[in-house]
C-alpha cells in the first residue's frame, strides 16, 4: 500500500547521507530569503536582488542530488550584484559590524548565517561525493551578498552600524593602496 503523502514532509528524511542536511539547510535559507522579501518592500534594489536570488537558493539545493542548476552566468550576476553594493557602501564595509539594526537587516543577517551553514553542509557532502566547485563559490558569495544587503538596508532605513572589535583576534592590517605598480 502506498504511503499517504500527508505523513511525509520530505521524502529523503531518513537517509544518512549529508545531502539531506544540505537540502534542509538550503530550504531554510530559501525560506528566510522569503521573510527578508516581506520586510524590504520599500527598498527596490534589495527587493529586486532577493527576488532573483531566492529561486537560485532552491536551485543550489537541488544541484547536489539532481541536475546542476547553478551556471557561470548566475555566479557572474551574483558577483556583479556584490560589486554594486560594495561600491555603493564604500567605507561602511571596512569594519566588522554586529548583526543588528532594523528588522529587515537583522533578517538579512540571519539569511547570511543560513548561507554560511549551507556552505558548511555542502562541505560535508563533498566528503561523501563529488561537488562542483561552482556550488561552493555561489554559496559563499551568496553569504557575502546577503551581508552587504543587510548593511545597505540599515543605511537605507537610517540605522547606523555598530562596529565589533574582537578581543580574540588581532586587528586586520589593511593593505596600502599604491599609485604605481612595481
Amino acid at each position: 500500500m502506498k504511503k499517504d503523502m500527508r505523513y511525509i514532509c520530505y521524502p529523503f528524511m531518513r537517509e544518512s547521507a549529508s545531502t539531506v542536511d544540505f537540502e534542509i539547510r538550503t530550504d531554510s535559507l530559501t525560506t528566510r530569503i522569503g521573510e527578508a522579501l516581506s520586510l524590504t518592500e520599500d527598498i527596490e534594489k534589495v527587493q529586486t536582488d532577493l527576488r532573483w536570488l531566492q529561486p537560485l537558493a532552491y536551485h543550489l539545493n537541488g544541484s547536489v542530488r539532481g541536475k546542476l542548476a547553478i551556471f557561470p552566468e548566475d555566479l557572474q550576476r551574483l558577483s556583479d550584484i556584490y560589486d554594486e553594493y560594495v561600491e555603493e557602501l564604500g567605507d561602511l564595509l571596512e569594519q566588522f559590524v554586529l548583526p543588528q539594526g532594523t528588522h529587515a537587516a537583522t533578517v538579512l543577517h540571519v539569511c547570511r548565517s543560513e548561507a554560511k551553514k549551507s556552505v558548511r553542509a555542502l562541505h560535508k557532502v563533498s566528503l561523501e561525493r563529488e561537488v562542483p566547485e561552482i556550488l561552493f563559490d555561489f554559496a559563499q558569495l551568496m553569504a557575502n551578498v546577503l551581508f552587504v544587503m543587510a548593511v545597505y538596508t540599515n543605511r537605507a532605513l537610517g540605522c547606523d552600524e555598530i562596529p565589533f572589535v574582537s578581543k580574540s583576534y588581532p586587528a586586520w592590517k589593511k593593505k596600502k593602496k599604491t599609485d604605481s605598480v612595481k
